[in-house]
């Protein structure tokens, strides 16, 4: 009986809790070493807390469609799973799982869904978030942190270290970031208050506004969405525009020190109002180029694009 009991916490934490469909629920484990803890949920609406315990907590109510939760502790991983049978994926009604994850702030947290929302917030050491139509809250998030949805948007605070945020039709709000960052957008807006020196920005048709602090690098490119932007270039920089059809404009809010290399190629113009250089028309065909330089020209400034507009200041 004793050998029993001795083995009693290792069985608790190494099996699925059966649950029925759209019951309440309350269960918590110790994370006893756990590194990482692995959520998955298809449609619904998911909060993950990190907190400085060391108890992993689910409490609300499963999706109605639901054949119980999966949370249980396996090697260095703690997965918690609503589990969807296969042939019910499709006729789904208008309500799913309302979740409330509370963690260790110090784990690495990974969520997959499809229809769910997600919001996150206070961990330290990495996130990543995966969902298809739902939208994703983050807030105080550190390391490396990975943010992507399909039709769903994102909407991020205080986030730090290495950022990379993707959204195809939905739109992207960034405040507060810090570190370096990857943003990515189709269709979807971008819009972006960073202390981030490092920042990418892609987007297909879909417009980017970045209101950005002291740059070391900055490449940004899009086909007919427009890019305006604000930042201060540091010495030794880059900030590299390209588009089809898209504006670009820049505002440096310092005295930048760069060496600009400006070029349209089918038409649009080029604005410079940093200097008193004008851009040259091709003798041949519709293309324009602007070279000059401010201060010692320690940084580099090039701007491409086919038939939209260029203008610095």
């Amino acid at each position: 009986m004793g050998n029993l009991r001795s083995y009693l916490p290792l069985i608790l934490l190494t099996t699925a809790i059966p649950t029925l469909a759209g019951e309440k629920i309350d269960e918590s484990m110790s994370l006893n070493g756990a590194k990482s803890v692995i959520i998955e949920n298809l449609r619904g609406e998911v909060k993950v807390m990190g907190n400085d315990g060391d108890t992993v907590s689910v409490v609300g109510e499963l999706d109605d469609k639901a054949e119980g939760l999966t949370f249980e502790k396996s090697g260095s991983r703690i997965i918690i799973k609503v589990e969807i049978p296969h042939n019910s994926h499709n006729g789904w009604g208008a309500d799913g799982s309302e979740l409330s994850i509370k963690l260790p702030k110090h784990v690495r947290v990974s969520f997959k869904g499809v229809s769910s929302n997600v919001e996150v917030e206070n961990f330290i050491n990495g996130v990543e978030i995966q969902t298809v139509s739902g939208n994703i809250e983050a807030e105080n998030l550190m390391q490396q942190v990975e943010l992507a949805t399909v039709s769903g948007n994102i909407y991020s605070k205080k986030l730090s270290g290495k950022l990379r945020l993707s959204s195809v039709s939905g739109n992207i709000e960034d405040k507060n970031s810090s570190g370096r960052a990857h943003f990515k957008t189709v269709s979807g807006s971008l819009g972006s208050k960073s202390m981030a020196n490092e920042v990418s920005a892609k987007s297909v048709s879909g417009d980017i506004d970045l209101h950005l602090a002291e740059i070391d690098e900055l490449i940004v490119s899009t086909v007919s969405g427009e890019f305006n932007s604000e930042l201060s270039l540091n010495d030794d920089g880059l900030l590299k525009m390209s588009s089809v059809s898209g504006d670009l404009q820049v505002n440096f809010k310092n005295e930048v020190q760069a060496s600009f290399s400006l070029k349209t190629n089918a038409g649009g113009d080029i604005i410079n109002r940093l200097t008193s250089a004008q851009a040259k028309r091709a003798k041949y065909g519709p293309s324009s180029k602007l070279s000059f330089e401010t201060g010692n020209g320690s940084s580099s400034v090039r701007a491409s694009t086919v038939s939209g507009s260029i203008v610095v200041k």
